[in-house]
């Protein structure tokens, strides 16, 4: 079956046969978009992947979508991006994994680059911070849409919500970590399917008419995912290339610059940071805070929120508020190189070690994945990997949405309890109007994501430049 581009970048309602195959071009274009309208976090960005590659083009069915997405969140490191590897690379082998992580993030990269010489430089930013104020409603209702978009397909019983809901109120209200709900999840899972197997959901299976079939299931059929089976030589292969590229440039700056050089500890720091990160920016903000500022010196107090706040509002994964860090640390540390220079430098090192680390977990791990679909244990873990996933994302909507629409929330503990309280006389009513009208538009009229950007951005720009003056 031979189809054109055009074919294959969009699935119009009502066909029924998806193309056999991708060009990869035609892929390249695809992550490029997504790259581009990553914003929203890991709800916004997982739910944009969902709408793009499940709903509209039929690249990958859910259930696999779903099992890749429970892999990734097991993972170190930003759970979107590494999605994003993992299905390019289902397709279209390693240089189609490299294209689809590579372009998730270098948008992003360009961005808070851009702002932290900005940043660093001038602090001029009055008219980049009136865009981000209407971005960050737009962003808030994506975020919104992906928690009932989610929740939908994932919560499939009564037990699923009541997993969700459990992981909500563990991480809302009790500041349990990530990883413990995760694993908790996948334990009650595992364990559940064993001892009552009828409350949890069985893997799905594609029907034997072929309505429901996608473009990866026919290149299975067609014979043309041998690279996803498991091999001992092919792991060792990606293992060893994998950790070259992380290390060597490392022990070159260290070999040519001393292991006290500003780089050569983000390095370390950051690559130290890569391996820990589960749950994302928000779960290592508070360690990667108080070590770049009260042991490296890096940053001031206050100012890493300023770079959360750069990395919320540009595309790509909000882990790249690292990026932001490494910037300073070096702008601040420059050694020889012009400040600004020293600064770039110090972004490239932070990226390279912070993003290696996501394509070995991918290339070295996804092949033992893939070969354990349709394992009614492993099936049952990660669904409820993923309810505890919708509680998560509810818990990550309602903390952004706290801080968009009221200046103050402070972090308040009653004994077992940690919440976010705001003050409710620090209400801000543009925020709260613009984030109404967002989710309106996005909700009720389905407006498209570029559109409610970029109609955002230009209302808080109009309010924040000339009525709020």
């Amino acid at each position: 079956m031979t189809v054109t581009a055009a074919e294959t970048e969009a699935a119009p309602a009502g066909v029924s046969e998806p193309a056999a195959q991708i060009p990869f071009g035609s892929a390249l274009r695809v992550w490029a978009k997504i790259g581009l309208l990553s914003f929203g976090g890991p709800a916004g960005q997982v739910a944009l992947m969902h709408k793009e590659l499940v709903e509209e083009r039929r690249w990958i069915d859910e259930e696999r979508f779903l099992h890749a997405l429970n892999y990734c969140m097991l993972l170190p490191g930003p759970e979107a991006q590494q999605l994003a590897a993992y299905i390019g690379w289902l397709m279209h082998k390693a240089r189609g994994g490299l294209a689809a992580g590579l372009l998730f993030v270098l948008p992003g990269f360009v961005s808070i680059l851009a702002l932290s010489m900005l940043y660093a430089g001038f602090r001029q930013l009055a008219p980049v911070a009136a865009v981000f104020f209407g971005l960050k409603a737009a962003v808030l209702a994506l975020v919104v849409e992906a928690v009932i978009r989610i929740g939908k397909r994932a919560l499939k019983n009564r037990l699923m919500v009541v997993v969700a809901a459990l992981a909500f109120i563990a991480i809302f209200c009790f500041a349990v970590p990530f990883p413990f709900v995760v694993l908790s999840a996948a334990t009650f899972g595992f364990l559940g399917s064993r001892l009552y197997p009828k409350a949890f959901p069985e893997p799905n299976k594609v029907k034997a008419d072929g309505a429901h079939e996608t473009v990866i299931d026919r290149m299975a059929a067609a014979g043309e995912l041998a690279h996803t089976k498991p091999s001992a030589a092919r792991a060792v292969r990606v293992l060893v290339i994998s950790l070259l590229l992380w290390w060597t440039p490392l022990l070159a700056l260290s070999l040519a610059l001393g292991r006290q050089s500003v780089y050569v500890q983000e390095g370390v720091f950051f690559s130290g940071a890569a391996v820990v990160t589960f749950g994302g920016a928000y779960a290592v903000l508070a360690y990667i805070a108080q070590r770049a500022v009260e042991v490296y010196g890096w940053l001031l107090p206050g100012e890493m929120l300023d770079g959360l706040g750069l990395a919320e509002t540009t595309p790509g994964p909000l882990i790249m508020v690292v990026q932001f860090v490494g910037f300073l640390g070096a702008y601040r540390n420059p050694g020889d190189l012009p400040p600004m220079l020293a600064g770039v430098f110090g972004s490239l090192v932070t990226v390279w070690v912070t993003f290696v680390p996501c394509f070995l977990w991918i290339f070295f791990g996804a092949p033992y994945i893939e070969a354990l679909r349709g394992n009614r244990s492993l099936h049952a873990a990660l669904s409820a990997i993923t309810a505890a996933v919708v509680g998560v994302i509810l818990n990550l909507s309602i903390w952004f949405g706290l801080h968009v629409v009221f200046k103050h929330v402070t972090d308040r503990s009653y004994g077992p309890l940690h919440l976010a309280v705001p003050d409710f006389a620090s209400i801000d009513v543009a925020a709260a109007a613009l984030a109404a009208l967002a989710m309106l538009a996005m909700l009720r009229f389905h407006l498209g994501l570029p559109k409610t950007l970029a109609a955002s951005a230009a209302l808080g720009a109009v309010w924040k430049l000339l009525i709020a003056g």
